[in-house]
Order: C-alpha cells, then structure tokens, then sequence
C-alpha cells in the first residue's frame, strides 16, 4: 500500500507540474497583459515601467524558474485586474461557490443514477429500459450550455420567474446550474449502473441469494450492486473532477460567482496570476480524486489489490 502510495503521489506531481508549465507558456501566447492596465496616451517608458512591475520584462526562462519555486508555497503573484494575491481570490471563488455547486451536481448525478440503472437493468428490453437508454443519449449529447439557457428559458422565463436564472444566494438559486451540471454525469453514471447490473445478475452468488429467499431489494442492492460498483465509482470520482472543471461554462450561463466564473473574466484581461492558480487548484482536485477512486476499489472489492 505504501509504495502504491508513493508511485501515485510522484504521477500526481508530474502531472500537476506538466499542467502548470503548460498554461504557463500558453497564456503568455495571448499577448501583452500591460496594454489592458496603461492608458493608450502612455508612453513607452511608462508601458515598460509597468512591465518591470509585473516581472514580465525579465527572460521568460526566468520567470518560468521563478514560477516553480514560487508554486510549492502558493504563491502565485497578484491578479493584475484585482491587485490582490491571485491563490487568495481563487480559494475564495473555490468555496464555498464552485464546490457547493459541483456537490450538489455531484449528488444528483450519483444518487439518481443508481435507481435508474437498477430499473433499466431489472426491465431490460422493456420500456423502463428504453426510456432510460433514450434519455441518457440525449443528456449525454446535448452540451451543458445548451441545456442550461433551455432551463432558463424554461423556469425563468416561460414560468414566470419559477426558479432564478442567474446569481446565486438561496438554494433556489442552485437548482438549475446543478441540473445543468448534473445531467450528461447522470447518463454516463445510469449507463454504467446499468451494464454492470446486467453482468452479475447472472453471477452463481446472486441465483443463491434468491432461491435462499432473500427479498429482491436486499439481492440487487446489498449482493448485486456492490460487485457491480467498481466502474460506477471511477465514473462517479472523475466525473466529480469533470464537474468542478465544467463549472467554467455552467457559471458563465447562470452568472454563479465561481472560480469557473473567476477563469473566464480572467482570460481576455490576460490576468495570467489568477488563470495559473486556477488551473492549479483544478489540477490537483483532479490528482487527488484520482488517488482517492483507486483507494475506495479495495474498501468496495477485497479481491482488488493496490500494488
């Protein structure tokens, strides 16, 4: 377990390392961030001023040197847009707005999935299951923004202001972005419920436990759906990581003051601080969810081992 432990924690910090040197480079493809904070009459020794300011006048190799040894201590500089320390305006943004959103999301899309894939995979070729198979094509076709705005034209515009279409601050507020963020997971989850059903049912161990007389809910959820749970908890673990990702765009649509939210205001004032330690906290959460999927196979299934 130790060693499994080390090896994974090595992988993740390549893999965080490779992330951030690679939207360190890319950002800077976009452009100079000193003509969004000059006023057009300046003059070439105030731009150059401000870029000494900034450290964007030294070598890049430099200031990719002083990057990595600024990143292990969090420090990410100052978001050029808001003058503050840009780890501190993410973390704010992070929570408890994007993490209260991509649980909420996270929790209907594994909660529902497991009943419909339980039904789906009890009614096979019959019409629960059809339903089911049609549905999840469509949730996991249609794009996130789409549905979204279809939501807000639906309950905030055709029904008059049902639900909120923007901001956030009540939990009505949350319903539709976590729809929105929810669906195409809970397809891909049923789906999986789904398949995984059908495979052990016909298992020797779940024929026992019904000619023993065991209730058919005990059969499918304490016998069946354990044994058939190992690719549901990988769906479900880096969908969660999808999710805090694809806030980006469901925060965008429904205005929610998110980190996702936070990135793309970022991006045309080319605040390169604030975009790298958003993607750095995007990174890791995916890293460690990773870590904690692979761990939770040995605690579902005692035949799995972590070497």
């Amino acid at each position: 377990m130790s060693s499994f432990l080390v090896r994974r924690l090595l992988h993740g910090i390549v893999v965080v390392w490779g992330v951030v040197t690679a939207v360190f480079f890319l950002v800077r493809l976009t452009g100079d961030p000193v003509v969004f904070l000059v006023d057009q009459s300046a003059t070439r020794e105030e731009i150059e001023h401000t870029r000494r300011l900034l450290g964007l006048d030294r070598p890049m190799h430099e200031q990719y040197l002083a990057f990595l040894l600024a990143v292990p201590r969090g420090d990410f500089g100052t978001s050029i847009r808001e003058k503050r320390p840009a780890m501190g305006l993410v973390l704010e943004r992070f929570w408890p707005a994007t993490v209260e959103l991509a649980l909420a999301a996270a929790v209907l899309s594994t909660l529902l999935a497991v009943p419909l894939g339980v039904v789906a995979a009890t009614h096979k070729d019959r019409t629960a299951d059809h339903l089911s198979r049609i549905a999840s094509l469509l949730l996991q076709s249609m794009p996130g923004f789409w549905l979204g705005l279809l939501l807000i034209l639906l309950f905030a515009v055709e029904l008059h202001g049902l639900l909120p279409a923007y901001g956030a601050g009540t939990w009505r507020h949350l319903i539709l972005p976590a729809v929105a963020l929810a669906a195409a997971p809970l397809a891909q989850n049923a789906r999986l419920v789904r398949a995984g059903m059908l495979e052990v049912q016909q298992q020797d161990y779940v024929r026992t436990a019904r000619a023993k007389g065991a209730r058919e809910y005990v059969v499918l959820y304490r016998h069946a759906l354990k044994n058939a749970a190992i690719p549901f908890i990988t769906a479900a673990g880096l969908s969660l990581g999808f999710m805090l990702s694809g806030t980006i765009i469901i925060e965008t649509v429904f205005a929610w003051p998110g980190l996702g939210r936070l990135i793309v205001q970022a991006v045309p004032g080319r605040d390169f601080p604030v975009i790298q330690a958003g993607v750095f906290v995007f990174a890791l959460i995916f890293v460690v969810l990773n870590l904690a999927v692979d761990l939770l196979y040995a605690v579902v299934d005692p035949r799995v081992r972590l070497s």
